[in-house]
Protein backbone atom coordinates (compact mmCIF):
# COMPACT_ATOMS: atom_id res chain seq x y z
CA UNK A 1 0.00 0.00 0.00
CA UNK A 2 1.51 3.40 -0.60
CA UNK A 3 1.95 6.05 1.64
CA UNK A 4 -0.91 8.29 2.08
CA UNK A 5 -2.35 11.37 3.32
CA UNK A 6 -1.25 13.07 6.29
CA UNK A 7 2.06 12.53 5.02
CA UNK A 8 4.56 11.77 7.16
CA UNK A 9 6.97 14.48 9.18
CA UNK A 10 11.07 14.52 8.25
CA UNK A 11 11.60 14.18 12.44
CA UNK A 12 9.11 10.74 12.29
CA UNK A 13 10.75 9.19 8.76
CA UNK A 14 14.15 9.59 10.67
CA UNK A 15 12.85 8.09 13.88
CA UNK A 16 11.34 4.92 11.39
CA UNK A 17 15.06 4.72 10.27
CA UNK A 18 16.47 4.47 13.71
CA UNK A 19 13.35 1.61 14.67
CA UNK A 20 14.64 0.12 11.58
CA UNK A 21 18.05 0.03 12.13
CA UNK A 22 17.80 -1.12 15.97
CA UNK A 23 16.11 -4.41 14.27
CA UNK A 24 18.51 -5.20 12.00
CA UNK A 25 20.61 -5.03 14.30
CA UNK A 26 18.80 -7.05 17.21
CA UNK A 27 18.75 -10.05 14.45
CA UNK A 28 22.96 -9.71 13.85
CA UNK A 29 22.42 -8.37 10.52
CA UNK A 30 24.72 -5.57 10.57
CA UNK A 31 28.35 -6.03 11.72
CA UNK A 32 30.23 -3.33 12.46
CA UNK A 33 29.37 -0.77 9.99
CA UNK A 34 27.63 -2.83 7.27
CA UNK A 35 24.11 -2.03 6.05
CA UNK A 36 22.26 0.83 4.87
CA UNK A 37 19.06 2.40 4.72
CA UNK A 38 17.29 5.07 2.20
CA UNK A 39 14.01 6.87 1.95
CA UNK A 40 12.95 8.19 -1.32
CA UNK A 41 9.94 11.26 -0.50
CA UNK A 42 8.27 12.82 -3.61
CA UNK A 43 6.74 15.49 -1.28
CA UNK A 44 8.38 18.97 -0.86
CA UNK A 45 10.27 18.58 2.95
CA UNK A 46 11.57 21.09 4.93
CA UNK A 47 15.17 20.30 5.35
CA UNK A 48 16.91 23.77 6.79
CA UNK A 49 16.61 23.09 10.55
CA UNK A 50 17.81 19.56 10.71
CA UNK A 51 19.90 19.93 7.61
CA UNK A 52 21.47 22.90 7.33
CA UNK A 53 24.53 22.15 6.16
CA UNK A 54 24.46 21.87 2.39
CA UNK A 55 27.07 20.48 -0.24
CA UNK A 56 26.44 20.01 -4.27
CA UNK A 57 27.22 16.40 -5.44
CA UNK A 58 26.99 14.46 -8.56
CA UNK A 59 25.01 11.37 -8.33
CA UNK A 60 26.78 7.93 -9.11
CA UNK A 61 23.72 7.60 -11.55
CA UNK A 62 21.13 9.22 -13.53
CA UNK A 63 17.63 9.05 -11.12
CA UNK A 64 15.31 12.08 -13.33
CA UNK A 65 12.30 10.44 -11.89
CA UNK A 66 13.65 11.35 -8.53
CA UNK A 67 14.16 14.99 -9.43
CA UNK A 68 12.77 17.62 -6.98
CA UNK A 69 12.62 14.85 -4.26
CA UNK A 70 14.34 13.75 -1.39
CA UNK A 71 16.19 10.59 -0.66
CA UNK A 72 16.97 9.93 3.40
CA UNK A 73 20.13 8.16 3.27
CA UNK A 74 22.52 6.74 6.08
CA UNK A 75 26.08 7.87 5.87
CA UNK A 76 28.94 5.56 4.57
CA UNK A 77 30.39 3.50 7.79
CA UNK A 78 27.93 4.35 10.25
CA UNK A 79 26.47 1.77 12.57
CA UNK A 80 22.58 1.11 12.10
CA UNK A 81 22.37 0.47 15.63
CA UNK A 82 23.48 4.42 16.06
CA UNK A 83 20.84 5.99 13.96
CA UNK A 84 18.38 6.04 16.67
CA UNK A 85 20.22 7.37 19.46
CA UNK A 86 20.98 10.52 17.00
CA UNK A 87 19.36 10.31 13.62
CA UNK A 88 21.43 13.72 12.54
CA UNK A 89 24.66 12.36 12.87
CA UNK A 90 23.72 9.26 10.71
CA UNK A 91 21.64 10.61 8.09
CA UNK A 92 21.75 12.46 4.76
CA UNK A 93 19.27 14.24 3.10
CA UNK A 94 19.82 14.21 -0.69
CA UNK A 95 17.26 16.77 -2.87
CA UNK A 96 17.94 15.23 -6.47
CA UNK A 97 17.81 18.49 -9.14
CA UNK A 98 15.85 18.72 -12.32
CA UNK A 99 17.79 15.28 -14.72
CA UNK A 100 18.81 13.77 -11.84
CA UNK A 101 22.46 14.08 -12.51
CA UNK A 102 23.05 16.36 -9.32
CA UNK A 103 21.49 17.19 -5.81
CA UNK A 104 22.58 19.30 -3.05
CA UNK A 105 23.44 16.87 0.38
CA UNK A 106 21.79 18.47 2.88
CA UNK A 107 23.29 17.24 6.78
CA UNK A 108 23.79 18.38 10.10
CA UNK A 109 26.55 19.74 11.83
CA UNK A 110 26.57 16.43 13.91
CA UNK A 111 27.32 14.49 10.84
CA UNK A 112 29.54 12.00 11.52
CA UNK A 113 30.53 10.65 8.04
CA UNK A 114 32.49 11.80 5.10
CA UNK A 115 30.38 10.66 2.05
CA UNK A 116 26.96 8.80 1.94
CA UNK A 117 26.94 5.08 1.53
CA UNK A 118 28.81 3.29 -0.70
CA UNK A 119 25.82 1.52 -2.42
CA UNK A 120 24.44 4.51 -3.08
CA UNK A 121 23.95 3.77 -6.56
CA UNK A 122 21.68 0.50 -5.82
CA UNK A 123 19.98 2.50 -3.47
CA UNK A 124 19.04 5.07 -6.08
CA UNK A 125 18.73 2.92 -8.90
CA UNK A 126 16.17 0.86 -7.41
CA UNK A 127 13.86 3.96 -6.10
CA UNK A 128 14.00 5.37 -9.58
CA UNK A 129 13.06 1.97 -11.38
CA UNK A 130 10.08 2.25 -9.07
CA UNK A 131 9.68 5.58 -9.02
CA UNK A 132 9.72 5.82 -12.91
CA UNK A 133 7.08 2.99 -13.38
CA UNK A 134 4.89 3.42 -10.83
CA UNK A 135 5.01 6.80 -9.75
CA UNK A 136 5.04 6.55 -6.09
CA UNK A 137 5.50 9.54 -3.51
CA UNK A 138 7.30 6.96 -1.02
CA UNK A 139 10.00 4.11 -1.54
CA UNK A 140 11.77 2.29 0.94
CA UNK A 141 15.26 0.19 0.30
CA UNK A 142 16.92 -1.39 3.28
CA UNK A 143 20.37 -3.37 2.64
CA UNK A 144 21.71 -5.73 5.57
CA UNK A 145 24.02 -8.91 6.33
CA UNK A 146 21.26 -11.62 7.90
CA UNK A 147 23.66 -14.34 8.82
CA UNK A 148 21.77 -17.30 8.35
CA UNK A 149 20.37 -16.08 4.56
CA UNK A 150 24.24 -15.03 3.74
CA UNK A 151 25.49 -18.30 5.38
CA UNK A 152 22.66 -20.48 2.94
CA UNK A 153 24.16 -18.61 -0.41
CA UNK A 154 27.38 -19.99 -0.05
CA UNK A 155 25.75 -23.23 -0.76
CA UNK A 156 25.56 -23.93 -4.15
CA UNK A 157 21.94 -26.14 -3.76
CA UNK A 158 20.25 -22.94 -2.37
CA UNK A 159 22.11 -20.03 -5.04
CA UNK A 160 18.39 -20.91 -6.82
CA UNK A 161 14.73 -18.67 -6.89
CA UNK A 162 12.73 -22.38 -6.54
CA UNK A 163 15.71 -24.20 -3.82
CA UNK A 164 15.83 -21.57 -1.53
CA UNK A 165 11.77 -20.34 -1.78
CA UNK A 166 11.28 -23.82 -1.31
CA UNK A 167 13.63 -24.50 2.03
CA UNK A 168 12.44 -20.96 3.63
CA UNK A 169 9.15 -20.59 3.34
CA UNK A 170 7.73 -23.67 5.19
CA UNK A 171 8.67 -23.18 8.48
CA UNK A 172 6.11 -20.82 9.66
CA UNK A 173 2.52 -20.42 8.00
CA UNK A 174 3.30 -16.63 8.08
CA UNK A 175 6.13 -16.46 6.14
CA UNK A 176 3.76 -17.38 2.51
CA UNK A 177 1.59 -14.49 3.59
CA UNK A 178 4.57 -12.09 4.72
CA UNK A 179 6.97 -13.26 1.61
CA UNK A 180 4.03 -13.80 -1.29
CA UNK A 181 7.04 -13.02 -4.09
CA UNK A 182 9.50 -15.26 -2.50
CA UNK A 183 13.37 -14.03 -2.19
CA UNK A 184 14.69 -13.72 -5.27
CA UNK A 185 18.43 -15.21 -5.17
CA UNK A 186 21.13 -13.32 -7.35
CA UNK A 187 24.57 -14.46 -7.87
CA UNK A 188 27.62 -13.34 -6.68
CA UNK A 189 28.11 -9.75 -7.95
CA UNK A 190 31.36 -7.38 -6.37
CA UNK A 191 29.31 -5.09 -3.79
CA UNK A 192 28.51 -1.50 -5.23
CA UNK A 193 29.40 -2.61 -8.92
CA UNK A 194 27.36 -1.75 -11.91
CA UNK A 195 26.84 -5.16 -12.65
CA UNK A 196 25.08 -5.62 -8.97
CA UNK A 197 22.92 -2.57 -9.30
CA UNK A 198 21.64 -3.67 -12.54
CA UNK A 199 20.98 -7.43 -11.25
CA UNK A 200 19.19 -5.58 -7.80
CA UNK A 201 17.11 -3.31 -10.12
CA UNK A 202 15.98 -6.26 -12.04
CA UNK A 203 15.48 -8.54 -9.03
CA UNK A 204 13.14 -6.49 -7.06
CA UNK A 205 10.67 -5.71 -9.95
CA UNK A 206 9.82 -9.37 -9.30
CA UNK A 207 10.54 -9.37 -5.44
CA UNK A 208 10.28 -7.44 -2.47
CA UNK A 209 13.56 -8.99 -1.46
CA UNK A 210 16.58 -10.23 -2.83
CA UNK A 211 19.27 -12.44 -1.62
CA UNK A 212 23.19 -10.91 -2.93
CA UNK A 213 24.89 -13.96 -2.81
CA UNK A 214 27.86 -14.37 -0.52
CA UNK A 215 26.98 -10.86 1.08
CA UNK A 216 23.54 -9.70 1.95
CA UNK A 217 19.89 -8.85 1.30
CA UNK A 218 18.02 -5.27 -0.05
CA UNK A 219 14.64 -5.32 0.74
CA UNK A 220 12.17 -2.36 -0.46
CA UNK A 221 8.66 -1.28 0.70
CA UNK A 222 5.94 1.49 -0.28
CA UNK A 223 5.14 2.19 2.47
CA UNK A 224 7.00 2.44 5.56
CA UNK A 225 10.87 1.74 6.23
CA UNK A 226 10.02 -1.07 8.88
CA UNK A 227 7.76 -3.13 6.13
CA UNK A 228 10.90 -3.58 4.34
CA UNK A 229 12.75 -4.26 7.55
CA UNK A 230 9.63 -6.69 8.30
CA UNK A 231 10.57 -8.85 5.25
CA UNK A 232 14.34 -9.07 5.70
CA UNK A 233 13.15 -10.41 9.09
CA UNK A 234 10.81 -13.20 8.34
CA UNK A 235 13.18 -14.38 5.39
CA UNK A 236 16.08 -14.52 8.03
CA UNK A 237 13.56 -16.31 10.62
CA UNK A 238 13.18 -19.02 7.74
CA UNK A 239 16.44 -19.62 6.81
CA UNK A 240 17.86 -19.78 10.66
CA UNK A 241 15.09 -22.36 10.61
CA UNK A 242 16.76 -24.04 7.88
CA UNK A 243 20.52 -23.92 9.06
CA UNK A 244 18.60 -25.41 12.26
CA UNK A 245 17.65 -28.39 10.06
CA UNK A 246 21.12 -28.51 8.69
CA UNK A 247 23.02 -28.87 11.78
CA UNK A 248 19.99 -31.33 13.36
CA UNK A 249 20.39 -33.65 10.24
CA UNK A 250 17.51 -32.94 8.53
CA UNK A 251 14.95 -34.23 10.81
CA UNK A 252 12.02 -31.97 10.72
CA UNK A 253 9.27 -31.85 8.60
CA UNK A 254 8.59 -28.36 8.31
CA UNK A 255 4.84 -27.17 6.83
CA UNK A 256 4.27 -29.48 3.74
CA UNK A 257 3.22 -28.29 0.16
CA UNK A 258 -0.92 -29.20 1.16
CA UNK A 259 -0.34 -27.31 4.26
CA UNK A 260 1.37 -24.04 2.64
CA UNK A 261 -1.29 -24.37 0.17
CA UNK A 262 -4.28 -24.41 2.60
CA UNK A 263 -2.53 -21.19 4.64
CA UNK A 264 -2.47 -19.56 1.36
CA UNK A 265 -6.48 -20.28 0.52
CA UNK A 266 -7.01 -18.86 4.01
CA UNK A 267 -5.59 -15.84 3.83
CA UNK A 268 -6.05 -15.12 -0.23
CA UNK A 269 -2.61 -15.11 -1.26
CA UNK A 270 -1.24 -15.90 -4.35
CA UNK A 271 2.41 -17.18 -4.95
CA UNK A 272 4.83 -18.93 -7.13
CA UNK A 273 6.09 -20.44 -4.51
CA UNK A 274 2.29 -22.46 -3.32
CA UNK A 275 1.33 -25.50 -5.18
CA UNK A 276 -1.44 -27.73 -4.23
Amino acid sequence: MPVREPLPELDALLASMGEAGSRISEIDASEAGAGNISAYLGWDVELRHRFPVQEEVTLPLAAPSLAGGTVLVTGSGRRLRQIAGDPLANVGALRVHEGGLTGTLHSSPRRLFAALTSELNSHLAVHEDHVARRGLLFHAVVHAQPPHLTYLSHIPAYRDDAALNGRILRWEPESVVALPEGVGVLDFMVPGSDQLMAANVAGLRRHEIVLWSKHGVMARSDDLVTRAVDRIDYAETGARYEYMDIVAGGRAEGLTPAETADVATAFDVSSPWVRP
